[in-house]
């Protein structure tokens, strides 16, 4: 992504979008389940903490696509998110604080859309694999899910 004018505009206005699908989320999860810490301007104080590390991070992303180490251009854009969220966050507490008020997992329902969105984007692609691929995805799936439950079991037998 170059530093254009049309480019940034459209970022911010993308993160805008994905910062206003968390709120919403809240704001549903409020009026639904009716616990948890309300929606307040500290929350929204918090989405902004994060648009703005969001938009630093693409900022430095786009720039390093001019530096000639390769390396620092392939970098991901996610990378220089969390590498920015991860340096204010250490430089001062205020960000910490400001993004405890938004609840984790209305972060994570706009994220996990996204993500299928972009899935059932590419399902022609998907098609074009050969049958080989489930077979490992299912061995996969299953080493993840036993290997996940005996590290639990065996935690769990160490606490008693």
């Amino acid at each position: 992504m170059t530093l254009d004018k049309k480019n940034w505009m459209k970022a911010g206005l993308v993160l805008l979008l994905s910062v206003s699908l968390i709120l919403f989320t809240d704001i549903m999860k409020q009026i639904r389940i009716g616990e948890g810490v309300s929606v307040s301007w500290d929350t929204i104080g918090g989405l902004a903490v994060l648009w703005l590390f969001s938009m630093i991070g693409i900022l430095i992303s786009s720039l390093m696509k001019k530096v000639p180490v390769k390396a620092l251009q392939e970098f991901p854009v996610l990378g220089w998110v969390s590498l920015t969220s991860l340096v204010f966050c250490l430089i001062s507490n205020v960000f910490v604080e400001a993004i405890q008020a938004v609840n984790f997992l209305s972060i994570t329902t706009p994220i996990l859309a996204f993500a299928g969105i972009s899935v059932v984007d590419r399902l022609g692609d998907l098609r074009k694999t050969s049958w080989r691929v489930a077979i490992v995805a299912l061995f996969v799936f299953t080493g993840t899910y036993l290997g996940s439950a005996i590290l639990s079991e065996i935690g769990l037998s160490l606490t008693r």
